[in-house]
This record gives structure tokens, C-alpha cells and sequence, in this order.
């Protein structure tokens, strides 16, 4: 599972490498700004909905509250109605005779007793009936108050009324029609039915049943009202299970109450219960209260079809206001960086043809101060720089063409010259001319020292050679006052140096040292040593001559690092003075060649003392060149 989430990972990674940079821009600002956007809108769309739900249940609840009371207004009144008819004096005297009446005192009965009785107890229109069924045999029946229980006896419920032991008993009837009058109530009504049985004044023997009833549209008033809410109804489930609630309601349209009912778990507990549940695919919120006084049960039945059609409409215009503004932040995304990546573009098709090898590619005006303004300009100053050296390269190739003529046609005349060399040197010998013959050599081997270069490096030895060699020639122009001494330890006799790093530096001790000689004698004496010190090997050019002042000595040490512009003008101060280097080589020279050689820990640095020596350091990577290969210690 690990190694599949980060291939997973890993091909998102290389998916997202391989987006152009405006991709990759755009993307990662929609992304920065748009869900931000989303997960508010989503948030705000949960509180509306959640919002909506919540007011919806309160107005619910409360419906189903008032309903309650209403509920409890009436059973209050059926048993105020029930308390005034079983406390009548002269109706409880009538139902308890022990002998047959006359018509004269039915009469009386029904016109001074049954009228009163009606009057004081119908005053209140919601009542329907208020019936005594007494068993008293010598009871005359007087419509439609008092009855007989012979006409009652065979109800269902007429059992249950009198298991209850004085207590009254509720129930819903759909019929409590006793004969075809037209007084009679319709027979497809159903009533709310309150009884309770009466009994003697021994409270031992019973005497009837009294019942009161209302008719259902009354007693539960806010079920069968038309003034709802068109997604909630009230239904009203008898102890039996019958519903009963406005059919006509929008609600059930398409489910009927039965239906709805089933689907919704009546309990007996305390307070207002909430189930929501679907009905083939249609949303529907029940809240149920039990009422025990009567054993029924009210269910607000509240279809979610508008709410949850709202809750879509929400949903949509939130999806299109989030869609609209996607488009707009990806087309304000494109517009802003195309403004900046069109100069990037610009760039990557210059450097596409810079790759393709055409050097000379107009370069395109890029501006700005920004990031890519400042790359631009980078850029253009690369190409001038890269042409440059292009061009710098150019000559160079011509210039070694040049100099590759030059030194076969210097390596034609040298042939010449050493031969002739050769020449003078028998002659003088003949002639018995030996400090010639010797001059002759010594210069013939400088010659052929400096003229045949086909390596840059050469053993210390060929050097110190050379040198001797110089030193030999340059004692004929002093009379024989240069005094060179060696000073070589064994194993720096194979070091490896740079070809003609000693003579120039030996040459400027001579010139410097026999112009401002202050020996008695005259003579100068010029010391080399070398030595090994620290893996690296430490040659020493001492000279016997007047020194360098200590100014101009600190001087002559910078100048050997300075660039270029800082050196010309730090000569014209050594030319004032008369130290400068003559030769066009000097110890500058020398010491650009090791450090380009061997690092820049590695050279020359000059030592004096004025009126005394003046001593060149040189300082190389101890190296010795063997005959098959060089060893590096």
C-alpha cells in the first residue's frame, strides 16, 4: 500500500514536471485562490442548509406544540362537560327511579329537566352529544340525551369503558350513529368520544355510561385545518393504529398517511421525538408526541421536497457562481503571466538558436527592472561576452597559425645560427681563443635552451643549468664580477619548474644589483638554494645588491597580484623611482605563470633589506619528474 501511494506520488510529481511554466503558474494560482473559495462556499452552503433544517424543525415543533395545547384545551373542556352532567341533581334523580313514569312526568322530565340539562351543557359549540345510557329499566327514553345501554352494550368499546372503574375512556368512533334520523350526525364523521361510567349513590351499583363527544375536526383543530403549511400535516394515529389527518393535503400526494406512518417507529416517550427517512427516494421529517390522557399519537408529517429542492438551487448557483469564478481567475491568470511570460519566451527562443549554433541572434528588446527584465540583461551581456570570446578565440587560432609559420621558419634560422656558432667556437680554438670558445658555448646552449620549447616544464637542474650559463655570458660585459654559488639539495635536483622562471629573476638581481652596487670590491654575488620545507619545494635567489626600500618593497609584493589597470599605474611609480622591469617578463610574469600553474597558494614573494640583499622566494608543489612518469609526493 506504501509503495503504491508514493508511485502514485511519484507519477504526480513527474506529470507536474512536465507542464509548461504557465501551466504549472496558472494551476498553482487557481489552486491558491479557488479552493480557498470552494471550501468557504461549501462551508457556507452546510451553515444555509443546516440553518434551513433548523428553522424548519423549530416551526415543526412548534406546530406540533400548539397542536398539544389545543389537544389539552379540549380534553379540559370534555371533562368540565362530564363533571356538569354527572353532577345534575334532578337528571341523576330521574336515572335512579324505581318505578315506571307516566306521560305527565316524562313530559315534565324532558321539558323542565332534560331542556336545562342540555342548555347549560351545549353552550359550548364544540360539543356534539352529551349521552346518558343508563340500564334502569323505568327509564323512558328521551331523545337524544338519555338512552338506553342496550343500544351501546354491543360496542367495542362500551367493554373497555367499563373496565376502567369510574375513569374515563377515549376513543375515536367513525360511527356513533344509533338510529336513521336526520338529527343524527353524518355516519362518515369520526368523533373524539369521552366515557365514563356513572353508578349509584352506594358507588357499588352501576347505573350507566354517560358519553360526550366532539367531533374530530374540532377536537384536533389544527389537523384538519386548510390554513398549513403546504410540506407539513399533522395525522393523528388512534390506539388501534388508524390515521387519521386531512387527505386532500399536499403532502400526500405521493404517499398516502398510512403509508408515511409505517415508516416511522411510534414510541410512548416523554417530549417530541424526530425521525427523518426516505419513501422511495422522497425525503420526509416526522416529529411524533404521545398524548397518554387519551393514548393517541400526534405525528407532524413534513416533506423535505422544497427544502431539499431549495438546498439543490443552492448548490447550483453556488456551483455556477464557483465555476464563473474559476473561469475568470484562469483567464486574469493567462492574461497576467502571458504579459510575463512572453518575455521568458522571447528569451527561450533566443537561447534555442544560440543552441542550434547561430551566435549572431538579434536578441530581443527585453525590459523591466524585474526578475526577468534583470535576466534579460544578464542574458544580453552573455552574448556579447560569448561573441567576444568567440572572436578573441578567432584571432587566437590565427595568431598560433601565424606563430606555428614563424617557428618553423625560427626553427630554419636557428639551425643557421647554431651551426655558425659551432663555427666561431673551432675557429677560436684553432686560433687558441678559449674564452671565446667558451662564450660560444655557453651562449650556444642558452640559445638552444630557449629556442627549442616543446614542453613547459623541465627538471630544476635544467634550470640551475641555464642560469649558469647566463651568469657566464653576463660576466664578460661585468669583467668577471658576478659571483653565482649554488646551494641545491639532492632531491630538488629533479623538481619540476616552469621553463625560464629562473633566469628572468637572476637577470633582474643582475641588472638591479650592478647599478646600485655598494661592495668594496665591486663584485656581485648571487646565491640560489633549494630546499625541501613542507612538502613543497622553497627556492631562494639572493643578491648581494644595494636592497629595495622598504615602501617600494611592499609595493613591488602587491604588484605581483594586482589586475591589470592597478598594475600599469602602480609601474609608473617603480619607473619614477628606477625599479622597474626591463625585460617585458619580470617577476610578474614569473609569478602568473605558477599560479596559473600550480595554485594560488603557490609563486613568488619578495624579501629585502635596503643597503644590504634583496631575496626572491619561490615557492613550488614538490614534484619530481622521473623517466617514466612524474611522482607527486
Amino acid at each position: 500500500m506504501g509503495r503504491a501511494v508514493i508511485r502514485w506520488l511519484l507519477g504526480i510529481r513527474a506529470f507536474a514536471f512536465n507542464l509548461s511554466l504557465q501551466v504549472k503558474l496558472i494551476l498553482s494560482f487557481v489552486f491558491v485562490i479557488f479552493i480557498p473559495v470552494v471550501l468557504f462556499s461549501w462551508y457556507t452552503l452546510n451553515e444555509e442548509s443546516a440553518k434551513a433544517m433548523k428553522e424548519l424543525m423549530k416551526n415543526n415543533e412548534n406546530v406540533l406544540e400548539v397542536e398539544e395545547i389545543n389537544i389539552e384545551n379540549n380534553i379540559e373542556l370534555m371533562g368540565w362537560t362530564a363533571q356538569l352532567a354527572l353532577s345534575n341533581r334532578e337528571m341523576n334523580k330521574y336515572l335512579q327511579i324505581e318505578q315506571t313514569q307516566d306521560a305527565a312526568q316524562v313530559l315534565h322530565i324532558k321539558k323542565d329537566v332534560v331542556n336545562n340539562f342540555q342548555y347549560f351543557l351545549f353552550n359550548n359549540p364544540r360539543i356534539a352529544n352529551v349521552r346518558l345510557f343508563t340500564d334502569n329499566r323505568y327509564v323512558n327514553e328521551i331523545w337524544p340525551v338519555i338512552l338506553q345501554e342496550t343500544r351501546i352494550q354491543d360496542r367495542p368499546w362500551h367493554e373497555e369503558a367499563m373496565k376502567q372503574n369510574g375513569l374515563p375512556w377515549w376513543a375515536i368512533q367513525e360511527n356513533i350513529v344509533l338510529t336513521g334520523l336526520p338529527s343524527e350526525p353524518s355516519p362518515n364523521e369520526p368523533f373524539m368520544t369521552y366515557l365514563q361510567e356513572f353508578k349509584y349513590p352506594d358507588n357499588a351499583t352501576h347505573n350507566g355510561v354517560l358519553e360526550i363527544s366532539m367531533k374530530l375536526s374540532n377536537f384536533f383543530s389544527g389537523t384538519f385545518s386548510s390554513v398549513q403549511d403546504a410540506n407539513s400535516q399533522l395525522i393523528v394515529v388512534a390506539r388501534s393504529g388508524e390515521v387519521f389527518s386531512l387527505k386532500g393535503s399536499p403532502v400526500f400526494e405521493q404517499h398516502s398517511a398510512e403509508e408515511l406512518v409505517k415508516s416511522v417507529k411510534l414510541t410512548s416517550n416523554s417530549g417530541i421525538e424526530t425521525v427523518q427517512f426516505k419513501v422511495n427516494g422522497q425525503s420526509y421529517l416526522a416529529f411524533q408526541s404521545y398524548i397518554p390522557s387519551i393514548d393517541v399519537h400526534l405525528v407532524n408529517m413534513v416533506s423535505l421536497a422544497d427544502t431539499m429542492k431549495d438546498i439543490n438551487h443552492s448548490k447550483v448557483r453556488y456551483l455556477v457562481l464557483i465555476s464563473l469564478l474559476a473561469a475568470f481567475l484562469i483567464l486574469l491568470s493567462y492574461s497576467m503571466q502571458a504579459i510575463i511570460l512572453r518575455r521568458l519566451k522571447a528569451l527561450r527562443e533566443s537561447m534555442q538558436q544560440v543552441r542550434s549554433g547561430n551566435f549572431n541572434v538579434e536578441l530581443p528588446p527585453i525590459t523591466g527592472t524585474d526578475e526577468v527584465g534583470e535576466l534579460g540583461y544578464h542574458y544580453r551581456k552573455l552574448m556579447l561576452k560569448i561573441n567576444e570570446l568567440i572572436q578573441e578565440q578567432a584571432a587566437r587560432q590565427a595568431a598560433g597559425k601565424e606563430a606555428e609559420l614563424r617557428a618553423l621558419k625560427n626553427q630554419i634560422d636557428s639551425h643557421f645560427l647554431f651551426n655558425t656558432l659551432e663555427n666561431v667556437k673551432m675557429l677560436a680554438e684553432i686560433e687558441g681563443q678559449y674564452l671565446i670558445s667558451e662564450i660560444m658555448t655557453s651562449l650556444g646552449g642558452m640559445m638552444r635552451y630557449s629556442m627549442e620549447w616543446n614542453r613547459d616544464h623541465v627538471m630544476l637542474s635544467d634550470e640551475i643549468q641555464q642560469v649558469q650559463d647566463y651568469v657566464s655570458i653576463m660576466n664578460i660585459r661585468y669583467d668577471g664580477r658576478l659571483d653565482l654559488r649554488l646551494s641545491i639539495a639532492p632531491e630538488c635536483l629533479k623538481q619540476e619548474s616552469l621553463k625560464m622562471s629562473l633566469q628572468p629573476t637572476v637577470e633582474n638581481a643582475i641588472k638591479h644589483g650592478m647599478r646600485r652596487m655598494h661592495s668594496s670590491d665591486g663584485n656581485l654575488v648571487i646565491h640560489i638554494s633549494a630546499s625541501l620545507r613542507d612538502q613543497a619545494c622553497v627556492i631562494e635567489i639572493t643578491d648581494s645588491g644595494c636592497g629595495i626600500p622598504e615602501e617600494t618593497l611592499g609595493l613591488l609584493n602587491r604588484m605581483l597580484r594586482m589586475e591589470e589597470s592597478a598594475y600599469q599605474d602602480a609601474r609608473q611609480l617603480i619607473v619614477r623611482n628606477d625599479y622597474q622591469d626591463s625585460n617585458g617578463i619580470g617577476l610578474r610574469n614569473v609569478d602568473q605563470r605558477l599560479v596559473m600553474s600550480y595554485g594560488v597558494e603557490y609563486g613568488i614573494r619578495i624579501e629585502s633589506q635596503e643597503g644590504s640583499y634583496t631575496r626572491v622566494i619561490m615557492t613550488l608543489p614538490y614534484r619530481v619528474m622521473g623517466g617514466r612518469a612524474d611522482i607527486y609526493d
